[in-house]
């Protein structure tokens, strides 16, 4: 049964009320007896007598200062995070963001989502390296994009190998956080499903390499490339397709970590989130979920890129990842609302710049890019309340521009989201985004 929805009408803004309306008092009156002696000439020089004696032990105890309000301690201020600098808000300007976006609180292992973090890291992005040691706390997982199975001929082959950083990985884990790579299954999908042989050489290399190297399990992407080669109209190569995720999970969970004999391999599975009503072949749906739940660990979902340059907006409209999440959980097999802790719903640190004028154009923007458009345009800021995501409009040369890109405001309410489902995040990637978005996970 669906679970019970929540007052939906407008996401909570964490910042607080400012527009606090002032009373008057009035002065009470009070009477006298007729009988009371009472001489304000004898009583004033006592009065005066205790203000100044007041005044100065507070002001030798530092407790006020006698020279007015004085600017806040910037060392006071990288301990609070962005909810106590108020500043994940709807009301954002583009001058706040670049006064306040390289401040981090300095205590950097406080979490305020407790659920499980998921956080990609990039080559292309090496800022994300950074990010993962000074954050490691905060992420329950961190995955490198380090592989990818290939066809070489009649043979398979695992390239990235050279990715690998021992000292980085190792550090990584003394920290806490499980260290599983991406591995992408670009190899012909019916040369591996339909040969034995390649399907346990396929399975082979990935659990060598995790017992190689020391990783913790990995995180595998095929669903994609599987819906690009036809592989999910065919009813029999769809079964066999999810038959090969669950060998490979089971295949990891038989293999010890390096953690400990008691801890196995884990297997995070990337699946895309549903956008038609009605699902069709290449749509990971419910029962897909269900089958494979008690093969794999998680799932990691793709709730971004909703737009692109032929249809400019949002990248993930919050309506999109509550359907994605109904979906998934609640249509048809109502069993499948039981594993909404495996689902790590997708949260992107990238942004987009999409050309309005003269046709379709757009391209990604990371952080860096972001902040050189504000301090260039000094744009104003919009919060659509349909989507939930800020957005501004730019003109550059003649040509109107559309950006869409997180703030800390967007990402609030999408971890409120996942923690009102019971689902762990994903990030798309740490290496993106600005250095304070990590005050709210």
């Amino acid at each position: 049964m669906p679970p019970r929805r929540r007052d939906r009408r407008r996401p909570r803004d964490p910042s607080p009320d400012t527009s606090r309306s002032s009373t008057a008092a009035s002065p009470s009156s009070s009477s006298h007896s007729s009988g009371s002696r009472f001489r304000p000439a004898l009583l004033a020089p006592l009065l005066l007598l205790l203000l100044f004696l007041v005044v100065a032990a507070l002001h030798f105890t530092g407790r006020i200062s006698l020279t007015g309000p004085q600017p806040q301690n910037p060392q006071r201020r990288k301990n609070l995070s962005v909810y106590e600098r108020g500043l994940v808000k709807r009301a954002v300007s583009a001058s706040e963001i670049l006064a306040e976006h390289a401040t981090v609180s300095v205590n950097r292992s406080r979490r305020h989502f407790r659920n499980p973090v998921l956080a990609y890291v990039t080559p292309w992005n090496s800022k994300g390296y950074d990010m993962a040691k000074l954050f490691s706390a905060k992420f329950s997982y961190i995955s490198p994009v380090w592989y990818d199975l290939k066809s070489d001929g009649d043979k398979l082959v695992l390239e990235g190998q050279h990715n690998f950083d021992s000292r980085w990985v190792s550090e990584l884990q003394s920290n806490g956080s499980l260290v599983l790579p991406r591995v992408v299954l670009e190899a012909f999908p019916r040369v591996v499903l339909l040969k034995k042989k390649l399907w346990k050489k396929a399975i082979d290399l990935i659990v060598s390499e995790c017992r190689d190297k020391g990783y913790d399990g990995v995180v595998l992407e095929s669903w994609s490339r599987w819906a690009a080669y036809g592989v999910l109209d065919d009813p029999e190569l769809r079964n066999m397709a999810l038959q090969f995720v669950k060998h490979l999970g089971k295949t990891l969970h038989f293999t010890s970590s390096n953690l400990s004999t008691h801890h196995h391999l884990e297997l995070i599975y990337v699946i895309p989130a549903p956008r038609m009503k009605e699902l069709n072949n290449h749509d990971f749906g419910p029962e897909d979920l269900l089958q494979l739940a008690d093969s794999v660990d998680g799932f990691s979902l793709m709730t971004y890129d909703f737009s692109g340059p032929q249809n400019p907006g949002p990248s993930a409209p919050l309506s999109w990842i509550r359907y994605s999440l109904e979906t998934l959980l609640t249509a048809k097999v109502s069993a499948s609302h039981g594993h909404s802790h495996m689902i790590f719903l997708g949260i992107n640190f990238y942004g987009n710049d999409f050309l309005l004028s003269k046709g379709d154009g757009g391209h990604a923007i990371t952080g860096r890019d972001f902040i050189y458009l504000l301090e260039k345009y000094k744009p104003s800021l919009q919060w659509d309340e349909k989507s939930s995501e800020h957005f501004f409009v730019y003109s550059d040369k003649g040509l109107r521009h559309a950006v869409f890109y997180p703030t800390l405001m967007s990402l609030s309410v999408r971890l409120d989201e996942a923690q009102y489902w019971g689902t762990g995040i994903s990030i798309w990637e740490i290496g993106q985004g600005l250095d304070y978005f990590f005050d709210v996970l």
